[in-house]
């Protein structure tokens, strides 16, 4: 299969927040536009979804670890999605933190002129803290496209994280990915983050 004739890849980089659990919903929005998913979780986010059924739906074990040596790569992404995005994911990708695989992935996005496109999750005080908002900052001037603020993600006040799961966007994600297409489709880049674990 050449280049051109693949399936558009879309890797969904998943953190441990509440609207985890509903990550098939963009799955289901993106598969009817043609998309291939590749589901990443960081560690703690494993226990917020039902693996098993996003496997299914997807067709691709969901990865959260490095490759082992021999181990085959997975496909080459076309685009990511980081959905929903933790105060912690998002301060440690802007500061250059890779101790996870999914932050490895995210390290080299921007670098490789990949589109990204970065749904938050968090809560009014989390959202006041200046270290967030730099953050953003840093990542937008990456050229992340971060839905934040009115109109996109909204903070909710502590503790009512619940009220809003209904309503999570995933919508916008695949409208921004739509956006972003047009320019980096049938690119020639590499993988990010898909080697063996070279940190030690």
């Amino acid at each position: 299969m050449t280049e051109t004739d693949r399936r558009k890849v879309l890797y969904v980089i998943v953190c441990a927040a509440g609207p985890a659990g509903d990550v098939g919903k963009l799955v289901t929005l993106a598969h009817q536009q043609g998309w291939d998913i590749q589901i990443i979780a960081t560690p703690s986010a494993l226990d917020f979804m039902d693996t098993q059924a996003l496997e299914a739906q997807t067709g691709h074990s969901i990865r959260s670890e490095y490759r082992k040596p021999g181990q085959p790569r997975s496909p080459k992404a076309d685009a990511i999605i980081v959905a929903p995005a933790t105060y912690n994911t998002i301060n440690k990708w802007a500061n250059g933190i890779s101790d996870t695989y999914a932050l490895g992935i995210l390290a080299e996005a921007p670098g490789l002129d990949i589109p990204v496109a970065v749904l938050p999750f968090v809560n009014t005080a989390l959202a006041s803290r200046t270290a967030l908002q730099r953050s953003i900052e840093i990542l937008c001037d990456e050229g992340v496209r971060v839905l934040f603020g009115p109109g996109e993600f909204e903070p909710h006040a502590p503790g009512t994280g619940d009220t809003r799961l209904e309503n999570f966007p995933w919508s916008r994600l695949m409208l921004e990915i739509d956006k972003a297409m047009p320019r980096h489709y049938h690119s020639e880049s590499s993988t990010p983050g898909d080697d063996v674990d070279e940190r030690a």
